[in-house]
C-alpha cells in the first residue's frame, strides 16, 4: 500500500469522525469499539487458517480501519490527544529498540537470544520486576494461564501445580484431546471451563507474588 492511500485514509476517517460525516462513526468510543477489533482479528484468523488470500487482504484492512479509528477517536482526547502518526512513530521506535542486532550491530547467536534480547529490553524499558508485570489479564483464560507459565518458567518461579509434570509425554493431538475432555468434564457439571480456569490464572498469580515477596523461587 502506498503512502497516499494510508494518508487517504485518515482522510476518510477524518470526514467520517467530523461535522456533517457519519453520526455512528462520530459517537464511537474506544471501549465500543473493543468487540469489533476482537471480532476483526477474529476473522482475519480464520482467513489465514483457510489460506483465503482475497480474505486475508479484506479482513487486514478491517484490522487496519481500527487502528485507524482508534487513533482518530484519541485526537479528541481533552488532555491527552495522540494521532496515528504518533502511534506510526512509537511502534517504528519501539521496533528498532528492540532489534540491535540488525539497528545497532549486536551479535547473535541465533533466534533464541534474539527473543532474549527482546524481552530483556522489554522489562527493562518498562521498570519491570516481577513474574507477572504486564500481562494481559483481559485475555481469554487458555493463553493467559499459558503466559503465566511462561513467565515463571522465565523468571524462575516454579508454580505448583496439581497434575501436572514435566516428565509426562505429550504431543499436540494428547495436549488437545486432554484439554478438551477437561472443558467436556466442565461442561458436564455445569461449570464454565474460562471461568474456573481464570480463577487457576488468578491462584497462579497470587502463588508467584507470595513467592517473589518471600524470596522464595
Amino acid at each position: 500500500m502506498s503512502q497516499s492511500e494510508l494518508q487517504r485514509l485518515v482522510e476518510v476517517m477524518d470526514r467520517l469522525r467530523s461535522p456533517g460525516g457519519c453520526a455512528w462513526d462520530a459517537e464511537q468510543t474506544h471501549a465500543s469499539l473493543i468487540k469489533y477489533l476482537l471480532e476483526e482479528s477474529y476473522e482475519f484468523i480464520d482467513a489465514i487458517e483457510t489460506d483465503d488470500r482475497a480474505g486475508m487482504r479484506e479482513e487486514l484492512g478491517d484490522v487496519l480501519l481500527q487502528v485507524y479509528f482508534h487513533s482518530r477517536i484519541a485526537q479528541d482526547h481533552p488532555t491527552d490527544p495522540f494521532s496515528i502518526e504518533d502511534v506510526a512513530r512509537a511502534i517504528a521506535d519501539k521496533l528498532i529498540s528492540r532489534h540491535p542486532h540488525v539497528f545497532e550491530n549486536l551479535k547473535v547467536s541465533g533466534t533464541q537470544e534474539i527473543i532474549e534480547n527482546w524481552e530483556a529490553i522489554k522489562a527493562r524499558e518498562k521498570g519491570r520486576t516481577s513474574a507477572i508485570d504486564g500481562i494481559a489479564m483481559s485475555q481469554p483464560a487458555l493463553p493467559l494461564v499459558s503466559k503465566i507459565f511462561y513467565r515463571a518458567e522465565k523468571y524462575g518461579v516454579e508454580l505448583e501445580l496439581a497434575g501436572y509434570t514435566t516428565e509426562e509425554e505429550a504431543n499436540e493431538s494428547a495436549v488437545g484431546a486432554a484439554l478438551a475432555s477437561v472443558i467436556g468434564w466442565a461442561h458436564a457439571n455445569g461449570i464454565d471451563p474460562e471461568n474456573a480456569l481464570r480463577a487457576q490464572a488468578r491462584k497462579m498469580i497470587a502463588e508467584i507474588l507470595a513467592k517473589e515477596q518471600s524470596g522464595s523461587r
